[in-house]
């Protein structure tokens, strides 16, 4: 019987290179333990001498090493094992016992290896080299490091295959749903599956099998039911391995005159971007921090994220399962061309060309494989994107069609840099990748489209790149939807990275062939830097800290169908108030000041905001609901909010005696008593070089947000403010968790 563990624990760190750290008999008594996941990068100070691009922190090389036990008697005869990296940025080489196991280039790809020859009973030891060593790798931040989870699995000889197993939706409605199961087996033997009372038997090395169920819950973002699949491998007479697998039951469409369906029933994709950081915890992501996070864009009316531009953590697809949200699953940000890294600022000439363009060419099969073969039964994935921009003008790709181009992100670009050049690889080129890759994804999943989001679709509808894919996307070209439309009839079009404006939503309700959109993004990003010492991106309606900025509530009023309206009051400057209504009236101290048409989904007055209550009476039809702003007195208390979990999350807020938020910047000092460890604090200004690993951080407009892992008992964290104002709040500890 299969048995898979969690290998989290006990993980020994080195950050710099060393020539004897893979053999097993190495000394690491004074290496530091970590527990996975784990970000080096964000545990060293900030510095101008490394890249913009990915947010001005370090990289190296970092060796890890871990002691596990098996016991005294195991036998290996009959058995299997592996271990599996969720994902380890990035060049990861492994060894088990001194054994080396092989390097994986991505530092995005789930990836194992068999470990059955080389395991003992007793004490085993896994080292893992990480070399980081090209800072300026990415146009955005990426981590360093084992950032994801390691398991170590213990099963028969005769199992299912890692990713073996693959069910799928044939046809589905309330009364009655066919799956097919499709299987891999290490060895000859029988197989069942069991879906509540109903199963189905058959036999084979691989094959496929018919699933009925009746009245099945079906999947969507308003109801995400999962079921639970039981898959076994049987052999003479016996159970060798089982599998407990979640699906969802649910059927997806994409049309070219019509859009997407889910389902049977039109939906518009109403999508954010995400890129995998957590602002100050870096690349290594508690799930309780995405779920934090994924609440509040559902609330905001988001039901599709898309994984920009990588294949995103197995345990956030597991989130976007239970919690109702459509997926983009993304491959590749670049193939054969390595684009331009800025290291300087962005736009700042020269750039570097390091990045995954080096081993495209031999792991691109690999790579792209494992992200269908891991993610196909996550029933939120709807797309598989074999990448992103590769088609971006001159970067490098180009041709002779257009003796000029500009892409959506080159301003301050050089005009010599937007020439074509016939030295650099011609665009006709990605037609030929394009249908390699959309074959690789095919021989591993046939039910669902491919795509990639398009830089230049001007030019890639002329090469045959567009053609490739079965839905073609994209970015900030929402000008072109009726022109090509009416080009290539045949072509399925959503807008696959956009702005936050209300013209680029437009394009896309008033439309009913125009599938959905994602904007760019959900979430302020770590990296993409504009420069010293702006480290982050800040593009996404939620800043890194997880708080709502104006534009959140500015894309609820677009996408929620509830009335709602929030006002927005600046200091020194008019009144805002977001609303899906059709007019609001403005009151301050209970006087009117006046009655506005809404148009569109926001209407702006001249009030001050300084000066007394203010209150927005938002009405739609027979409808009205209320938003109110009062100016704060003085700095009364700081108020603690903890959510307890594998991860506390404090919501730090500055309040006046009122309970009004205090919105300034003061430094406040963090401490914890009683066990624990401040994994970081985050207030999400773009500037701010306090190093993530500091105990001490001033708060952004009167917030900021701490993460703590507890320890085994109860603590306690306390803040103190310049001043003696001090406040503490209780967490439980792991024991009482349980």
């Amino acid at each position: 019987m299969k048995r898979t563990t969690l290998l989290n624990e006990g993980w020994k760190f080195h950050l710099g290179d060393l020539e004897y750290a893979y053999y097993k008999g190495y000394d690491d008594s004074g290496w530091r333990q970590v527990r996975l996941p784990h970000d080096w990068s964000v545990e060293c100070p900030f510095d101008e001498s490394y890249a913009s691009g990915s947010g001005y922190v370090c990289g190296g090389v970092g060796w890890y090493r871990l002691r596990f036990a098996l016991p005294e008697d195991f036998d290996a005869a009959g058995k299997t094992l592996w271990v599996t990296f969720g994902g380890v940025y990035k060049n990861a080489r492994v060894w088990c016992n001194t054994n080396y196991l092989g390097l994986r280039p991505s530092g995005y790809a789930t990836f194992r290896h068999d470990i059955t020859p080389f395991v003992v009973p007793g004490e085993n030891v896994l080292a893992l080299r990480a070399d980081h060593s090209d800072l300026a790798d990415s146009r955005w931040f990426t981590g360093s490091g084992i950032y994801r989870d390691v398991t170590l699995t213990v099963t028969d000889r005769v199992h299912f295959e890692p990713d073996g197993v693959f069910v799928s939706t044939v046809s589905a409605n309330e009364e009655e749903a066919e799956l097919c199961i499709a299987w891999e087996l290490s060895a000859e033997a029988g197989v069942s599956f069991t879906l509540g009372d109903q199963s189905a038997v058959s036999a084979g090395r691989s094959g496929s099998a018919a699933l009925r169920v009746k009245k099945p819950a079906l999947w969507s973002p308003e109801t995400p039911a999962l079921h639970k699949l039981v898959c076994r491998a049987i052999k003479d007479g016996q159970v060798r391995d089982e599998l407990e697998i979640p699906i969802g039951i649910r059927t997806i469409h994409f049309d070219a005159d019509r859009g997407f369906s889910l389902n049977g029933r039109s939906v518009k994709i109403k999508g954010l971007c995400l890129h995998h950081d957590g602002g100050a915890l870096g690349a290594a992501v508690p799930v309780a921090v995405w779920r934090r996070r994924l609440r509040k864009l559902k609330a905001v009316g988001c039901n599709a994220i898309r994984a920009a531009h990588n294949p995103p953590d197995a345990r956030l697809l597991d989130l976007c399962d239970e919690l109702g949200f459509l997926v983009m699953d993304e491959a590749f940000d670049e193939w054969e061309g390595c684009k331009n890294k800025w290291w300087q600022g962005h736009n700042v000439y020269p750039p570097k060309h390091f990045g995954y363009a080096d081993a495209f060419p031999e792991w691109h099969e690999r790579d792209l494989a494992a992200m269908v073969r891991r993610d196909r039964n996550h029933p939120s994935v709807i797309l598989w994107s074999i990448g992103n921009e590769i088609d971006y003008p001159n970067d490098p790709y180009c041709n002779p069609l257009f003796q000029s181009m500009t892409g959506n992100n080159d301003a301050n670009k050089p005009a010599q840099e937007r020439q074509y050049d016939p030295n650099k690889p011609n665009a006709v080129r990605l037609a030929a990748v394009a249908q390699k890759l959309a074959a690789i994804v095919k021989a591993q999943d046939t039910t669902r489209p491919v795509t990639a989001a398009l830089a230049f679709p001007e030019l890639s509808n002329l090469v045959g790149y567009a053609q490739a894919l079965d839905v073609v996307g994209y970015n900030y070209k929402e000008n072109l939807y009726r022109e090509d439309r009416a080009a290539y009839p045949g072509h399925v079009i959503y807008g696959s990275e956009n702005g936050h404006g209300e013209a680029e939503w437009l394009a896309v309700r008033d439309n009913q062939d125009i599938c959905g959109q994602f904007l760019w993004t959900g979430i302020d990003y770590l990296g993409e830097a504009r420069g010293w010492p702006v480290r982050i991106s800040q593009a996404g309606l939620l800043s890194t800290a997880g708080f709502e900025k104006p534009r959140y509530y500015h894309r609820m009023a677009m996408w929620t169908r509830a009335l709602m309206a929030h006002i927005d009051a600046p200091p020194g400057k008019g009144v805002t108030v977001y609303t899906n209504a059709e007019r609001v009236e403005l009151f301050r101290e209970g006087q009117s000041l006046g009655t506005k048409e809404v148009e569109g989904w926001s209407v702006s007055f001249d009030a001050v905001p300084e000066t007394g209550e203010l209150r927005a009476l938002a009405a739609r039809g027979g409808e009205t609901v209320e938003s109110s702003f009062s100016p704060p007195g003085e700095l009364a208390e700081i108020h603690l909010s903890a959510e307890d979990g594998e991860i506390i999350q404090v919501e730090v807020t500055l309040r006046d005696a009122a309970g009004r938020l205090v919105a300034e910047d003061i430094e406040l000092r963090y401490s914890l008593t009683g066990g624990g460890e401040l994994l970081g604090i985050d207030n999400g200004r773009a500037d701010d070089i306090t190093p993530y690993f500091s105990h001490t951080r001033a708060t952004f407009h009167g917030r900021s947000i701490v993460y703590i892992r507890p320890g085994k008992e109860n603590g306690v964290l306390r803040v103190a403010a310049p001043g003696g104002l001090t406040a503490r709040v209780k967490y439980q500890g792991q024991e009482n968790l349980r």
